[in-house]
C-alpha cells in the first residue's frame, strides 16, 4: 500500500476493507502498541514489528502466511508516514518467501479513489520487479506529496 503519508491512509484503507468483508492484518511498529492502544490496533489486525530486526519480521510474517488457512496483509513498503529517501524491501522477501503475490494498494487524494492495481509475484529479480512497482506508483497522489518518494530501495 502506498503512499503512506498520513494516519487517514490507515483509517481510510481499513474502512475499505472492511465494506468487502475482508479481514486483513497490518504491521505496524511496537512502540505504538502502548495501553489502551495496543489492544485496539490488535483487535483491527495490527501485527508489532520490532524495526531494528528485520530478518526475524521476514520469518514471523512468512510463518503467518503459512499457518493461515486465509492472511491479507498490508505492508507500507515506506515504512513511515514522513519522507524516505529509500523504500523497504522487507515487503519483496515476506512475499518471496512466503510464496504469495504482491497486490499494490493505493490511495489517490487528488482523485479520491483507491484500489488494487495489478499484481506481481516475486521472481527473483528484485530490480526488475522493483521497476514494476515504481511504475504503478508512478502519478499516484499521497495526502502530503511532499512526503512521497518513489527512489530506489534500500
Amino acid at each position: 500500500m502506498a503512499p503512506h503519508t498520513s494516519n487517514w491512509d490507515f483509517v481510510i484503507g481499513r474502512l475499505a476493507f472492511a465494506t468487502q468483508g475482508v479481514r486483513v492484518s497490518v504491521m505496524i511498529k511496537k512502540e505504538s502498541f502502548f495501553f489502551p492502544v495496543g489492544p485496539v490496533l490488535k483487535a483491527l489486525g495490527g501485527i508489532p514489528v520490532d524495526r531494528r530486526h528485520s530478518q526475524n519480521t521476514v520469518k514471523t510474517i512468512t510463518q503467518h502466511f503459512e499457518d493461515a488457512e486465509k492472511f491479507y496483509l498490508i505492508i507500507t513498503p515506506e515504512g513511515t508516514r514522513k519522507r524516505v529517501e529509500r523504500w523497504k524491501k522487507g515487503f519483496y522477501f515476506i512475499a518471496e518467501n512466503a510464496k504469495v503475490p504482491i497486490l499494490m494498494g493505493y490511495l489517490d487524494y487528488r482523485k479520491k479513489e483507491g484500489g488494487i492495481g495489478p499484481m506481481i509475484t516475486p521472481g527473483g529479480d528484485f530490480e526488475k520487479d522493483f521497476a514494476q512497482i515504481q511504475a504503478f506508483y508512478r502519478g499516484k497522489h499521497a495526502r502530503h506529496p511532499e512526503k512521497f518518494n518513489l527512489s530506489e530501495p534500500d
